[in-house]
């Protein structure tokens, strides 16, 4: 076989978006709120969502608003609400999301997870047996995302300073897919693999986006 491969192409630029330094707030995952039910509780708490502090300043944070977020082919709540809350020093605004939400693709982690992995056993017993299709083009797009080179968040795992993560990130070969990377950290983590695995790059780089 020739060793002159050409190499993977570059991943998309919004897998790796450079936030602005002059931005203020931004978005927080609540990795404890893993399905609607919970969600619905907590947002009918006044402080069911509210951070212990601002992020950026370390001030109190107050409710700013409720936003609607629309979940495409999600087969029982279509539409949710998700809460903001503004800092009254520095005004940043930050959005909580559930874990189960994904942050960019206007869609939920069980979504996504049967798109890509539709043998893959369900999270929940209570799940719809009817799913919504999800576009032929949407799910292409998806896969490349799914099978591109996983180097830059096996490294990001490994410089975590995290005994953990550094494992895990050494159990896999520097050509490792986002795909291979996920079904490391199923092996080792129950729950929503998809959903937990984005959470914790966004908590380590928040520049970096999974999917």
């Amino acid at each position: 076989m020739s060793q002159n491969r050409l190499p993977p192409p570059e991943s998309e630029a919004c897998l790796f978006r450079l936030r602005s330094s002059t931005q203020k707030g931004g978005t927080l995952i609540a990795e404890d709120v893993t399905d609607h039910a919970t969600h619905e509780r907590r947002i009918c708490d006044p402080d069911g969502y509210r951070p212990p502090f601002c992020p950026r300043c370390g001030k109190r944070l107050h409710v700013h608003d409720y936003r609607e977020r629309v979940l495409r082919a999600e087969p029982s709540k279509p539409v949710t609400t998700i809460r903001r809350f503004e800092c009254v020093s520095c005004a940043a605004i930050w959005q909580i999301l559930p874990l189960f939400i994904s942050r960019h693709l206007w869609r939920t982690w069980n979504v996504v997870r049967r798109a890509l992995m539709p043998d893959h056993k369900s999270s929940s017993p209570s799940e719809p047996q009817h799913w919504p299709k999800v576009p032929q083009r949407t799910v292409r797009r998806w896969r490349t995302r799914w099978l591109r080179p996983a180097l830059s968040l096996i490294q990001i795992l490994a410089a975590s300073g995290q005994a953990t993560w550094a494992t895990l990130a050494t159990q896999l070969l520097p050509e490792a897919t986002c795909a291979d990377l996920v079904a490391a950290y199923a092996r080792e983590h129950l729950g929503q693999p998809l959903a937990g695995l984005a959470a914790l790059l966004f908590r380590l780089q928040p520049k970096v986006r999974l999917m």
